[in-house]
């Protein structure tokens, strides 16, 4: 028997039933828009492609697991935020994904950029991006940082605790700069979202408390400081959100914030930061509000409390990392073996790929969903339900835990993960020393790689024993 008709006698019997919320689909080969960059269609025979290219040919020239990201996808989400805030600052959050032609397009379109480390603020000083348009983030940053970020002008600095306004003002005072700052407060709001990536309740390492005063305190001190100009506030509170609930709850205490310093003080601080945490789709099931409506409801929101404490409205800013770059990214990977394994109540069928956590991360972590489709073929097949699973050394290296595929799934057919734009790369590693893919972004026909595959040989550069 070939092996295709031993994968067809095999997967017959492969109970069909999944989880309750992932529907078994009439056709494998339908791909839901909602869940892939603008640009990606199936094409000849089936197989997908993307900005012009097929999918086949960029896995041929660039070998695989391979990132894909889409040009024309990333920047109309870009401007999508940027007119439906007008008006607002609209700060793209680096540490989503980030190259230096990440931060070009971010600035031709008109966005600022935060970044949250010495890292990411290098690779945004080695890019066309105005300094002043960028703000360093960050829970612990070093004397290095912010030396970095105040020799080059950045243009805010959102500080996080009374040890970094003192390292601030030590060289400001040393060095004749000036800081702008913005204070990060945490305003007791928990976003329903994984424990590990919410970020405003009290119990964290983020941020000032509103609750026990030490905001309060720490704007003062930094109103006062002869070093330092106090912008505003920065509020965050969460990851992967799809209403604007909690950002209602966040700026109303952030807004009574304001208005108490103002009390206090006799100023009204000019900026009110609402922070990022946009959702996007991972699956069918999530549905992420669009940029045009988040926009309307938080005016609203802000506009109503300004108006209830008797301020002026701040100038805005928000920060969407994930629901910029997510979407605009596929990671392609190709089969190596197709297993069935006997389970409780039925069987299983576990497909092997040459990446897995060390590319993405998520799903081992968070237990983050995924899906994904065959891409290098269309498949007349029945659907089965499947796990695909990375080549890691680890029970837990999943990359999509529930997923119906056809069930002439084979080694050597390409599979196609979409919305891995936001944090894949970015928390990818070298776990088992296996090198990271590399990131190439497709527009109208062309492949340009913004980050090449790392080698055995870059690791071996690394290791400097014996």
């Amino acid at each position: 028997m070939t092996h295709m008709h031993v994968a067809g006698a095999i997967h017959a019997e492969v109970a069909q039933a999944g989880p309750q919320w992932l529907a078994r689909p009439d056709d494998v080969n339908v791909i839901d828009p909602a869940l892939w960059s603008s640009t990606v269609v199936r094409g000849d025979e089936g197989a997908l492609r993307v900005g012009g290219l097929d999918v086949r040919e960029i896995a041929a020239a660039e070998g695989t697991p391979v990132y894909v990201l889409d040009e024309v996808d990333f920047r109309q989400r870009a401007r999508s935020f940027r007119d439906a805030f007008v008006g607002w600052h609209v700060y793209y959050a680096g540490k989503a994904f980030l190259t230096r032609t990440i931060a070009r397009w971010v600035a031709e379109d008109g966005l600022y950029l935060d970044v949250a480390t010495g890292g990411e603020l290098a690779v945004a000083l080695r890019s066309p991006i105005d300094p002043a348009r960028i703000a360093l983030h960050g829970n612990n940053k070093s004397v290095a940082e912010l030396r970095l970020a105040l020799g080059n002008g950045v243009g805010r600095i959102v500080v996080d605790s009374m040890d970094e306004i003192a390292r601030i003002e030590r060289l400001c005072a040393d060095n004749g700069w000036h800081a702008s700052v913005l204070v990060r407060v945490t305003t007791g709001v928990e976003a329903h979202t994984h424990e590990y990536i919410a970020t405003a309740h009290e119990d964290q390492k983020f941020g000032f408390s509103i609750t026990n005063g030490q905001a309060m305190v720490a704007m003062v001190r930094c109103h006062m400081s002869e070093h330092m100009t106090l912008l505003g506030i920065h509020s965050h509170i969460g990851s992967q959100i799809f209403d604007t609930a909690g950002f209602e709850v966040a700026a109303r205490r952030a807004t009574k914030l304001l208005a108490q310093f103002a009390a206090a003080t006799g100023s009204e601080l000019a900026e009110l930061d609402l922070g990022g945490g946009f959702g996007i789709a991972y699956t069918s099931q999530d549905s992420p509000e669009t940029p045009g409506a988040l926009a309307g409801e938080l005016r609203e929101i802000v506009e109503h409390e300004c108006r209830g404490y008797r301020l002026a409205v701040p100038t805005m800013s928000i920060e969407p990392g994930r629901a910029i770059s997510g979407p605009t990214t596929m990671a392609v990977y190709e089969v190596g073996t197709v297993k069935v394994v006997d389970i409780e109540g039925g069987q299983r069928v576990y497909v092997s790929v040459d990446g897995g956590m060390s590319d993405n991360i998520r799903p081992a972590l968070y237990a983050a969903e995924y899906t994904a489709t065959i891409a290098s073929r269309a498949s007349v097949a029945e659907p089965v339900l499947c796990r695909v699973v990375g080549r890691h050394c680890e029970g837990g290296d999943i990359l999509v835990r529930d997923v119906f595929l056809p069930r002439d799934i084979r080694p050597g057919d390409l599979l196609a993960v979409p919305a891995a734009g936001a944090y894949s790369r970015e928390m990818a590693s070298n776990y088992n020393h296996t090198p990271r893919p590399p990131v190439i972004s497709v527009h109208e026909g062309r492949r340009t790689t913004l980050i090449r595959r790392e080698t055995i040989d870059d690791l071996l550069g690394l290791d400097v024993g014996e």
